[in-house]
């Protein structure tokens, strides 16, 4: 039987064909998993670059690239084009294998000749060089991969845009490893998290494992390729593949991804983190998958839990599942269900089925609060007892005043005496009395009681493996619950997170709750959602900003880049809100003529009334729109909060109405008078969500505001004039 490989680049071409020719291709290759490929015409050029590329006719105008192997039964789909440039790219192009990796590689020779004399010209004017052999010499960078074809044009490089450009005729795992070094990882991380990610993920390249008969060449590096290439067991496998090419996450996981989500076991709690559109998601998904998948035979179902912070997300992570786990009984070991669900189901469980009076309006909470200070004569803002209450006291599960006046109120910037303390403690015991009488809970509450509930043996753990996705915006109680339901061991939690897209301030020391990941904690770089150009300026609004990494130390963007290239983002300001609502309609009508789908097009605010008064415009003009969040989903563009956009992903993103006064919301931020620490904190989280609703862009971004910008965009933009 052959053994059939099939591109990335492939399946995202084969992706954007009729449904006719989509047909037609799967019927063609069909015939390579069905063992029938020797009755096909692979047509081999004139004056190719390798003798082993091939075409192959689809229709009268489609044709396939096939990389055939010298020896042995192997092919590599890798292109499908119209018949001219099918030829064309199979003519300039050549398959080598990774030095380092041993993967197979694709470089476009007649291209690198084009950019190697390019820069020959441009280096005798400019002398610096992004890879000095002082610093890079060639021994380090073969041991990378870099071969010795490219060794001679990187030299010529002298900055990062020059290196950019060389993204699409550089072979793809020297690109990564060279644009790694660029952006500020030493040669040691990337050979630990590129290099030998490789060799740690490919699976065994002998015949029974891979098809690939002795000899095969072709077979083993194929197998070697993970993240590019995918090998084809079959006639089903294949068509499984086609009939989804968008989710094609399921398929093709970087090296970096696979070596965390199907490591063998760990020792305990591991934790992958990373910024947007690097994975993490899809790292906890594979996860989740392979625990459930290796649990012996006569697991109960429900053993795994997969779980996030929001319903919503909970929901998206159901959808995903199915379609990466096909197996009715894998599936059936697996639960999806957001944290403060579960919490209330244990506890109702706990007293008997009653269901739970639930207080989650914040605006009542802080009425309670303000009621209660006057109460007692505190004198402390509504704002500063909530805070306190749920960052001190609910963090730290303290029940006493003694606790309280002994505990640490770090990152809380008021100093309190001991007699403040008390003056604290005595308006948080009302509070809570008051919610006992009334027989009323908060779901932080309800959490810190379902983890009592388990830890104090009221009912078993329910799950032998726990993973969490969106690990940033839980509260510590909220993990003291995680931690709880599965009881210590290996495998039993696993995390994935990202504290620089933290969007609700809740600051949280793994270790301290009995969750320790040292040595077990990865981080991804590479982003497979946006473009380098909305990644650059979106991570350009953080600039100066730090991040702690919720166990001690820092989390940093060195290394973070993305493997796509696309236009520039917008940033336009207008005089008036009518102004830049008229803008936009513009912007968006402009993309649906363009070929994008109104449901692949987002538009993020702040205030939903802004969304509402879009959504009303686009209406008008006879777009289609459904505003997230209003129980009903429609087809349309998808206009929702910044908030409700976080894990959400568009190919055309327009964040609207980022202005001052909006962007940071005033009713958001703790007064610096009150708590000057607070209010830094809540600068940074309103940040981070500007942050996470730029990044949910694919293609195209379009921030805009009406009257004075947000004073976040200082560092993206020059701020010009408003737009009348």
């Amino acid at each position: 039987m052959a053994t059939l490989g099939m591109h990335r680049d492939f399946l995202m071409e084969f992706a954007g064909l009729e449904k006719s020719v989509q047909k037609r291709v799967f019927e063609v290759f069909e015939k390579f998993t069905a063992a029938t490929h020797t009755g096909l015409h692979l047509e081999k050029l004139t004056n190719q670059r390798d003798p082993r590329l091939r075409t192959i006719r689809i229709n009268d105008f489609w044709r396939g690239v096939v990389l055939k192997a010298e020896t042995g039964d192997s092919y590599l789909l890798l292109k499908v084009l119209p018949h001219n440039k099918a030829n064309d790219w199979a003519a300039k192009h050549r398959a080598s294998v990774n030095e380092a990796t041993q993967g197979i590689e694709i470089r476009n020779d007649i291209a690198l000749e084009r950019a190697t004399a390019g820069l020959r010209a441009r280096a005798a004017e400019e002398p610096a060089r992004l890879f000095p052999v002082s610093e890079y010499p060639d021994k380090v960078l073969r041991a990378l991969g870099v071969d010795e074809e490219i060794l001679p044009i990187i030299r010529l490089v002298p900055d990062e845009t020059h290196l950019e450009a060389l993204h699409k005729v550089l072979p793809e795992q020297q690109y990564d490893v060279l644009l790694g070094l660029a952006t500020g990882m030493s040669p040691e991380e990337i050979d630990r998290e590129l290099v030998q990610a490789y060799a740690r993920t490919a699976p065994p390249v002998t015949g029974a494992d891979t098809g690939a008969t002795e000899g095969d060449e072709l077979g083993s590096a194929m197998a070697r390729a993970r993240g590019r290439v995918a090998l084809v067991s079959g006639t089903d496998e294949l068509q499984d593949i086609l009939q989804r090419p968008f989710d094609a996450w399921r398929i093709f996981l970087h090296p970096s991804q696979y070596r965390v989500a199907y490591q063998d076991g760990y020792a305990g709690p591991a934790r992958v983190t990373g910024g947007p559109g690097t994975g993490k998601t899809v790292v906890a998904l594979h996860r989740a998958y392979h625990l459930a998948r290796e649990l012996p035979a006569g697991s109960p179902d429900g053993c795994v839990l997969l779980t996030t912070y929001t319903k919503d997300l909970a929901a998206e992570l159901e959808r995903c599942l199915a379609l990466l786990v096909t197996d009715p009984a894998v599936r059936a070991k697996v639960r999806v269900v957001n944290v403060d669900a579960l919490a209330n189901e244990i506890v109702r469980a706990d007293r008997g089925g009653a269901p739970l009076k639930l207080v989650f309006d914040q605006r009542e909470i802080l009425g309670r609060w303000a009621r209660i200070a006057r109460q007692v004569g505190a004198g402390f803002p509504d704002v500063f007892l909530d805070q306190e209450w749920r960052q001190v006291v609910l963090a730290q599960a303290l029940t006493s005043p003694e606790e309280y006046l002994k505990a640490s109120r770090a990152g809380r910037g008021t100093a309190l005496s001991p007699l403040r303390r008390l003056q604290v403690w005595r308006a948080v015991s009302t509070f809570e009395e008051q919610l006992r009488r009334s027989g009323e809970w908060t779901f932080l509450q309800v959490c810190a009681e379902a983890a009592r509930i388990l830890d104090g043996g009221r009912q078993r753990r329910p799950f032998r493996h726990v993973v969490v996705d969106e690990a940033q915006d839980l509260h510590p109680a909220q993990w003291r619950f995680l931690r709880a339901l599965a009881a210590p061991g290996r495998d039993d939690l696993f995390l994935a997170g990202d504290t620089f897209q933290r969007i609700y301030g809740n600051r949280v020391s793994l270790r301290s709750l009995g969750i320790r990941v040292t040595g077990r904690s990865h981080r991804l770089r590479i982003n497979y959602r946006t473009t380098q150009e909305i990644l650059s300026w979106s991570a350009a609004l953080l600039t100066g900003e730090g991040a702690e990494d919720m166990d001690g130390g820092a989390e940093t963007l060195t290394g973070y880049r993305s493997s796509l290239y696309g236009e520039r983002p917008e940033a336009s300001g207008y005089a008036t809100r009518a102004a830049e609502i008229e803008a936009l309609v513009h912007r968006v009508r402009e993309w649906i003529t363009s070929g994008v789908e109104a449901e692949d097009i987002g538009v993020a605010v702040r205030f939903l009334q802004l969304g509402r008064d879009i959504a009303g415009a686009l209406q008008r003009a006879g777009v289609p729109v459904c505003v997230l969040g209003s129980g009903r989903t429609e087809p349309g563009v998808r206009i929702a909060t910044m908030h409700r956009m976080k894990g959400l992903e568009f190919r055309c993103v327009a964040v609207a109405g980022v202005n001052d006064g909006t962007v940071p919301m005033t009713a958001a931020l703790t007064p610096a008078e009150v708590d000057p620490r607070q209010h830094q904190e809540d600068l940074h989280t309103e940040l981070s969500l500007l942050f996470v609703a730029c990044t949910r862009a694919r293609e195209a971004l379009r921030v805009s505001w009406h009257g004075a910008p947000s004073p976040f965009l200082a560092s993206v933009t020059d701020r010009p004039a408003p737009r009348h």
